[in-house]
């Protein structure tokens, strides 16, 4: 005796949820059970969809996603194939390459130090007030005080203050220039020598030795000699031969030079008397490649252009910081 067929039933897919919770059933599709990838829940905390960016509220059903431990709504039914879990690779496949080691970050260039203007000047002139005073209250105990009090510094002390107010006053003025082509180096030393340079400035038309000096009276330039004996320039200071300042500068752009060791960049020597008598029109002369200048008629010329470009400046800065430390 044949027996019947059995009919044939189809039962809704029900999704499992975690123990505690409400059990759901819904039913989809045929195709659907092989496609989701998730979960329907009824949401316990408001979330949003990652698919669209929709607000899910609190107690909405929705898609739970356990690896990313996300949700998105129900008409997400499939994720994204960007979202998709990639599959491990078989034993079989290739190793992965070995991962290169991050690269090192760059290091960032030192700072320069600019130096102080006038800073061996002011502290040469503190040891020297310093070492007087010592003298005199352990020589006097009693009216060391009163002494001081009456008395004056000796006169090559109060050159080394005066000094460092002249340096301190145009270090000001040109600080107040500095930006990425015009850099500044302020009281360095000389190798092998006690002589130091008061200012240089870095710039794009060249590089500037700059000496600031605070003198009385007016400079001038005095010329002797001509067609029959020999031409002589002198350097005056009101009556004063100053000439000798001319030849530090010329010593100190020799100095610079060396530093640099490129002789195609320039460099220019620059006498700058601070608070001198200077005439209404003129004044300014150059003696022995020396400029003579005060500080309004020396700024412009440092924020003329050149050929030197604010990295070759950067450069060349940093050659004279390390070759001419800071006095």
């Amino acid at each position: 005796m044949a027996h019947p067929a059995p009919s044939l039933r189809l039962r809704p897919y029900v999704f499992s949820v975690k123990p505690g919770t409400r059990r759901l059933a819904t039913t989809y599709g045929a195709g659907v059970e092989g496609e989701l990838d998730g979960k329907v829940m009824r949401l316990r905390y408001a979330g949003t969809c990652r698919v669209c960016g929709s607000r899910l509220p609190e107690k909405t059903r929705a898609i739970y996603e356990r690896q990313t431990k996300t949700v998105r709504c129900l008409e997400h039914v499939t994720p994204p194939a960007s979202s998709m879990t990639p599959k491990r690779p078989s034993r079989a496949s290739a190793p992965p390459a070995e991962a290169l080691p991050p690269e090192a970050p760059a290091a960032a260039p030192e700072d320069v130090d600019s130096g102080v203007a006038g800073a061996s000047a002011r502290r040469e002139f503190e040891r020297r007030k310093a070492r007087r005073e010592e003298r005199i209250r352990t020589a006097h105990p009693r009216i060391g005080g009163f002494l001081l009090a009456i008395s004056e510094e000796k006169q090559s002390t109060t050159a080394w203050g005066i000094g460092a107010v002249g340096e301190e006053r145009l270090g000001k003025g040109l600080d107040r220039l500095a930006n990425d082509t015009v850099r500044l180096l302020h009281d360095r030393r000389i190798p092998k020598s006690r002589a130091n340079i008061d200012h240089i400035a870095v710039t794009a038309s060249g590089i500037y030795v700059i000496d600031a000096k605070k003198y009385k009276g007016r400079p001038q330039l005095k010329i002797e000699g001509g067609v029959l004996r020999p031409r002589v320039e002198r350097l005056l200071v009101g009556r004063r031969d100053c000439t000798n300042l001319v030849d530090s500068v010329l010593k100190q752009v020799e100095a610079v030079r060396i530093g640099l060791a490129d002789d195609t960049v320039p460099v220019h020597g620059v006498l700058c008397f601070v608070e001198a008598d200077w005439p209404l029109f003129g004044g300014s002369f150059t003696t022995h490649d020396v400029q003579v200048v005060w500080p309004k008629k020396l700024y412009p010329q440092l924020q003329v252009d050149g050929p030197l470009s604010t990295d070759a400046i950067d450069t060349l800065h940093r050659r004279l910081a390390n070759a001419l430390p800071a006095a």
